[in-house]
């Protein structure tokens, strides 16, 4: 099969389309073939490590898994013997967050993992453009309570993680003030966005409201800049470690006195989670944001347009099978 193979650690060019061998299910597995996927910041994290805790789970000097991707939509083509719950033939999105190889024609995932039946009414494309956003934005919004209207501001709303917090905030009920440019304040009040700061022409931290929440879904400002606009036990969430890993810090100590917090959870794509997605997305409760689509061949191209930072929602790829 073809594989999209990075053996050290580099620029976008350090990635190869190169002839592997298929893998085979296991007892527990199956084996799907990949019709999208997608190229996001947790693939390009991986591939050149900003973090040193990046390569102390992801290899020293080089990177332990050569095939990257987290994201998949396909069909399964095969079971080991000890699947219940899908079947050839099957339709299935999800994740791979931890094992990565959706950059490739095929792929094996445990059935217990974080995969269900794709949704009726998406595209595999679609599908492929759903999950690692929503996973990463849900992981941190299960641990606020939205039992009693919460006021929401995101940064980087019209990213990929940006636009799924957004639609699942909404979902639970938030008031949203969302944060990105003027070409993209249409689509992100279409996604639930109650108010739009136009980050060109006004700094968010000093609006003058007051948030349960401030949710910066791209890392780009700190909780000390951000403290001002929490309410006295207002909550910030950031999908980045921050300067000095500062934000793993804070989460440890800012919750021992009584006021103003940080929150850094720890990620964990569950099963229970993409099929929560799915049942969204079939009520018309969640939708995926496409930017640009690419063919396999040019996933390069595709991995700088995602590090130049520019991009609305997501980046697919489109894998085509010959048999």
């Amino acid at each position: 099969m073809k594989a999209s193979v990075n053996t050290k650690y580099g620029p976008p060019e350090v990635l190869e389309i190169k002839e592997v061998e298929k893998p085979s299910p296991k007892d527990n597995e199956l084996l799907i073939k990949i019709h999208a996927t997608t190229v996001n910041r947790t693939d390009c994290g991986f591939r050149n490590p900003e973090y040193f805790i990046v390569r102390i789970v992801g290899g020293l000097f080089a990177p332990r898994k050569h095939i990257l991707g987290t994201e998949l939509a396909g069909e399964v083509e095969a079971i080991g013997k000890n699947v219940k719950t899908f079947k050839p033939g099957d339709q299935v999105f999800g994740l791979s967050t931890f094992n990565f190889g959706t950059h490739a024609e095929y792929v094996c995932v445990k059935e217990e993992k974080a995969i269900a039946l794709k949704p009726t009414n998406m595209s595999y494309q679609e599908a492929a453009a759903v999950c690692d956003g929503a996973f990463l934005a849900y992981a941190n919004l299960k641990k606020i309570d939205f039992s009693t209207p919460k006021k929401v501001l995101v940064n980087g709303a019209s990213g990929s993680i940006g636009s799924s917090t957004v639609q699942l905030a909404k979902y639970l009920g938030a008031d949203i003030t969302a944060v990105c440019d003027t070409k993209r304040a249409e689509l992100v009040k279409s996604l639930g966005a109650n108010k739009v700061i136009d980050y060109t022409k006004e700094d968010f931290t000093n609006c003058g409201e007051l948030f349960d929440l401030v949710f910066d879904s791209v890392g780009k400002s700190s909780f000390g800049k951000c403290k001002k606009i929490l309410k006295p036990k207002g909550i910030y969430i950031s999908s980045e470690l921050g300067y000095m890993s500062q934000n793993i810090f804070y989460a440890l100590f800012t919750p021992l006195f009584g006021g103003k917090k940080v929150l850094f959870p720890i990620p964990v794509d569950k099963k229970e989670d993409i099929i929560f997605f799915k049942e969204l997305i079939e009520v018309g409760k969640y939708k995926a944001i496409i930017d640009r689509t690419y063919p396999f061949e040019q996933i390069i191209e595709a991995t700088k347009y995602v590090e130049a930072g520019e991009k609305t929602g997501n980046v697919v790829i489109t894998i085509k099978h010959n048999n």
